[in-house]
């Protein structure tokens, strides 16, 4: 993979990408708001795995913050072999009552960044015939849970897209899957208290699961069995059953 650029590095599943890619002996380029928190795990992953670690601080929602990382990507000196498009949000708001700025923010962060870097990933690897993408989507791409539910689904389905125009060059596209896993993101909404155990996934185990998915060209990668059974009971049900699965939705806090 040679070096490796995460978005929404500084916490959650990005942080263990981040960890687990260093740990493998991969050069990461570090991308998220908070430069501060970026620098210190820089000097961390140059400490414990003695790579090579740049720091990108970047606000996904804004565009031009955006092309700055897409002319990193673009950049021949120490190609990106892998781009992982993880930067989220959880709203936790209706849409017809919530924050219209919020929900614009939203979607610029999980559907306009990720087309952009995408583009600007998929160019060179094409022409150096090497390389892979992985997008973070969600179980929730299949339900009907609000506006988180369908950039997610925007994810999924541009991915496999990709992967198919792709095919034959030598680079890859995956859409990562998970369930609910156990990071800051679920945290700051509260929903551990909420939700049994057996229901969670550690991030430790999302991510090296999506990283051998990405090494074997798998195009979905959804870590654990009972998501993969979940992801395909929701598939064959009726969409007006999944629909009426309203309590379920505001558990897991996607949108609504």
């Amino acid at each position: 993979m040679g070096t490796a650029l995460v978005t929404g590095a500084s916490a959650g599943l990005g942080l263990e990408f981040a960890w687990q890619l260093a740990t493998a002996r991969h050069d990461v380029v570090l991308v998220a708001r908070d430069a501060e928190k970026l620098e210190r795990l820089a000097a961390q992953l140059r400490a414990a795995a003695g790579i090579q670690v740049e720091v990108l601080p970047a606000d996904l929602t804004d565009r031009d913050q955006v092309e700055r990382v897409a002319d990193r990507l673009r950049a021949e000196e120490r190609p990106v072999g892998l781009l992982v498009n993880n930067a989220g949000l959880g709203l936790h708001q209706r849409f017809v009552t919530g924050d219209l700025a919020r929900e614009e923010a939203a979607l610029d962060l999980m559907v306009r960044a990720v087309l952009v870097l995408s583009r600007a990933a998929a160019e060179p690897m094409v022409r150096r015939g090497r390389g892979a993408i992985l997008n973070v989507a969600s179980v929730a791409a299949l339900t009907a849970g609000g506006t988180y539910s369908a950039h997610k689904a925007w994810v999924r389905t541009f991915t496999e897209g990709l992967a198919a125009e792709l095919h034959g060059t030598g680079v890859t596209a995956t859409a990562l899957c998970p369930g609910l896993t156990h990071t800051e993101f679920h945290e700051r909404a509260g929903i551990d208290q909420k939700v049994p155990e057996i229901a969670w996934l550690s991030a430790e185990r999302v991510v090296s699961t999506a990283l051998a998915d990405v090494r074997r060209g798998a195009v979905i990668s959804t870590p654990s069995l009972r998501y993969r059974a979940a992801s395909a009971l929701l598939r064959v049900l009726p969409r007006s059953a999944v629909r009426r699965l309203d309590e379920p939705r505001r558990v897991l806090g996607f949108g609504d």
